[in-house]
């Protein structure tokens, strides 16, 4: 009986996962608090983007739980790698700053990922790969109503 393509998804994602806590281990970092820092560097550097990102459009962006963005966000800020700061526009809302401390983690973080990709994709050939995240992207794209 061959694997079904939710137990090979599953089974990818775990060892995605494994790796990239491996990985990021001697930073102090996991997995989930990658990828809050990664997403907020990556928005952070985009010219498009002037204002700071809600802890909000984070869970959104990453398909976290908001809660659980909150809890990492006060992890990550007692680590001095971000800053909370109150929402002018709406006194519920809290927004997300990376420090300068922070900007530098995630740099070095987001250059061991890329390394890490670069290994899991090496099994296929290099003009697999940019098919092969394409049909990721395809998978990923959420569906309206029928």
């Amino acid at each position: 009986m061959s694997p079904t393509p939710g137990f090979l998804v599953w089974r990818l994602s775990m060892k995605w996962k494994v790796a990239v806590d491996r990985a990021l281990a001697p930073l102090g970092l996991t997995h989930a608090q990658y990828s809050l820092l990664a997403t907020l560097y990556g928005l952070q550097h985009d010219p498009r983007s002037a204002e700071l990102p809600s802890q909000r459009r984070l869970a959104d962006h990453t398909g976290l739980e908001a809660l659980y963005v909150s809890k990492l966000a006060r992890t990550l800020e007692s680590a001095g790698l971000l800053d909370r700061l109150p929402d002018p526009a709406d006194t519920r809302a809290v927004q997300l700053r990376l420090t300068d401390r922070g900007r530098s983690v995630s740099a070095e973080a987001v250059g061991i990922v890329r390394e890490l990709m670069a290994e899991l994709l090496a099994p296929l050939p290099a003009d697999r790969q940019a098919a092969f995240v394409a049909d990721l992207q395809a998978l990923l794209l959420e569906r309206g109503p029928s």
